[in-house]
């Protein structure tokens, strides 16, 4: 259900701003994503799952506000990491 330490650290070496970043917006939206990605398809086969779906719920919605601050902050980094992660909006 969770990711492994390597997929989390291919994601922070690209979605870095600089070389030891591994906590700015984009990084923790890449993360975020990854994760919701992976309890989604954990949904598919356990349907009754309520309580990481709960989980599930506080990741999209630290995800949005992570998504908010960051266009009212920097605009083209809304859009390109919009564009990177094929998220609608």
């Amino acid at each position: 259900m969770s990711i492994t330490s390597e997929e989390k650290q291919k994601l922070i070496t690209k979605f870095q701003r600089e070389p030891n970043d591994t906590g700015s917006e984009d990084v923790q939206i890449a993360v975020l994503t990854e994760r919701i990605k992976n309890l989604t398809e954990h949904f598919k086969t356990h349907k009754k799952d309520h309580h990481s779906r709960r989980g599930l719920m506080g990741m999209v919605s630290r995800r949005r506000k992570l998504l908010q601050f960051l266009k009212r902050k920097d605009y083209q980094r809304y859009l390109k990491i919009l564009q990177e992660l094929n998220l609608r909006k």
